[in-house]
């Protein structure tokens, strides 16, 4: 066996563990995203006073429905409560 045998077979046996990795995270991710969305849809039966709550509208459920299926809609969700958040507060500053 020659060093440049040895160095492919090493190669190839770091290689392996990395795609199986990628192949985990995507289905991890897959199947997390699916289950937010399946979490997401089950906002919608709520009425607007538990929707408000939680610091959301039903507008907001609107903007993020149409959002790719590769998108969660939980995190864009949690930004857009956030951003209301961080605007009220900025405004109750403002007026003290």
């Amino acid at each position: 066996m020659t060093a440049l045998d040895h160095a492919t077979q090493t190669m190839h046996a770091a290689t392996r563990p990395a795609a199986v990795t990628r192949i985990v995270n995507a289905v991890s991710a897959f199947f997390r995203s699916w289950r937010n969305r399946r979490e997401f849809y089950r906002l919608g039966d709520m009425s607007d006073a538990e929707l408000a709550d939680i610091g959301l509208t039903r507008a907001d459920l609107h903007v993020v429905v149409g959002s790719p299926f590769g998108i969660d809609p939980t995190v864009r969700l949690g930004a857009i409560v956030q951003a209301r958040t961080e605007n009220i507060e900025d405004m109750a500053r403002r007026v003290s």
